[in-house]
């Protein structure tokens, strides 16, 4: 979740960058002002990084925290 108008949100999502190419990862950033429903719910969190409907990390890239989430899970090979 993140905002246009959010410095932590850019750095959040270039900080992950690096991370999503090497997992082979797309970055799907979603503006909570343009979802009312988003909003209420995320509001003061963001910036914040889901895996569906699980919490990675908000505010700031926790990178060991996504790459222990991660490898819990096997990834298809894009080979």
């Amino acid at each position: 979740m993140s905002r246009e108008w959010c410095h932590l949100c850019h750095e959040l999502v270039d900080a992950l960058q690096p991370i999503a190419a090497e997992y082979g990862w797309e970055i799907e950033v979603i503006d909570v002002d343009q979802h009312p429903e988003l909003e209420a719910r995320w509001d003061e969190l963001v910036p914040v990084l889901l895996h569906g409907e699980h919490e990675l990390c908000h505010y700031h890239l926790d990178e060991a925290a996504v790459r222990a989430y991660c490898n819990g899970f096997p990834l298809e090979s894009r080979a």
